[in-house]
């Protein structure tokens, strides 16, 4: 009996299938969502609802791309949203100074909480999601600790940040539009972002070469602490209330699948900066059509747990051929 062999091209066609749904897959998804809410979605294409996907989508676009930046190294930080909780409270007790003092102290807060994080993981070598769970836990009660219930704010100056525009463009969209330059411009233009890359795709070979894998993986992880207080002050601001019992809570979940679904690998080693933002886009967009077609919100755990594992398997699908 003659034996029935696969042809070559069709592992080839299924490794580009893969190849391209990891890079592009995302682009897809969010144009289909567009196109779904265009025809069925009432009021979709009207300014105001742009607007307001816009600004909802501003604290997880913004804590996604320190994540992608961590994930990078081939780590993880899972005390983004605790960081955020923490950025409320320093705006609850500062704000009294004025909201420049009170954003100050709130970025020392959360560039001090990312170097204790990439400390553990650089100096002590604690896992990273170790490392980063036991702040996850501590810098949320810490944040109770200061601010032990709900407070309001009255503030004119984060009543502005939080609800004035320019041209129609609110400045909480601006202020995102300005990380994902500073990021994509960090990452594809600089040593720094260069390194970073080098060290997630083998940190061994990146300290053999004579890289600074401590310093990097310190920065990074700051970093990323640092862009979670920017995602908590305009999230305080949008609110006008701090909240460190529930601001930021999940918001760790929110940005890992964010970067997996944009193309940028649990393994390390790539940072897709422009994938991030389409992901977080399109976390936002399914979360939006899920409840304006009355769909529980378990709904949308449940599509974006989907989506997740579709991501990692066209990955790892990627990486063994």
């Amino acid at each position: 009996m003659a034996q029935v062999t696969a042809s070559p091209w069709q592992g080839l066609d299924r490794a580009r299938a893969l190849t391209w749904l990891q890079d592009y897959g995302v682009y897809l998804a969010v144009a289909v969502l567009l196109l779904f809410n265009a025809f069925f979605t009432p009021h979709f294409l009207e300014v105001d609802n742009f607007r307001n996907q816009l600004v909802q989508v501003t604290p997880v676009l913004i804590v996604s791309l320190g994540m992608a930046l961590v994930i990078g190294t081939e780590g993880i930080d899972l005390s983004v949203g605790s960081v955020m909780s923490l950025a409320a409270a320093m705006i609850a007790l500062y704000l009294g100074y004025g909201l420049v003092p009170a954003v100050l102290m709130a970025l020392l807060a959360g560039a001090l909480s990312g170097l204790a994080g990439g400390s553990l993981v650089a100096f002590v070598g604690v896992q990273p999601i170790v490392a980063t769970l036991a702040l996850l836990v501590g810098l949320r009660g810490l944040a109770n600790v200061f601010v032990p219930q709900l407070e309001d704010f009255r503030d004119p100056a984060l009543l502005s940040l939080g609800g004035d525009a320019v041209l129609g463009v609110p400045y909480v969209v601006l202020v995102a539009a300005a990380v994902v330059a500073l990021v994509g411009f960090l990452v594809r233009r600089t040593t720094f972002g260069r390194r970073l890359v080098a060290i997630g795709g083998n940190r061994r070979a990146s300290e053999l070469s004579g890289l600074p894998v401590k310093r990097v993986l310190l920065l990074v992880y700051m970093l990323s602490g640092v862009l979670a207080v920017i995602a908590g002050v305009l999230s305080t601001a949008r609110i006008q209330a701090a909240d460190p019992t529930s601001l930021g809570l999940l918001m760790e979940l929110s940005a890992i699948t964010a970067v997996v679904v944009g193309g940028t690998p649990l393994t390390g080693g790539r940072v897709r900066v422009a994938g991030t933002v389409m992901g977080a886009l399109l976390m936002q967009l399914l979360t939006s059509t899920l409840t304006k077609h009355d769909l529980p919100s378990s709904g949308t755990q449940m599509v974006q747990a989907a989506i997740i594992l579709v991501a990692v398997y066209a990955a790892r699908e990627r990486m063994t051929r």
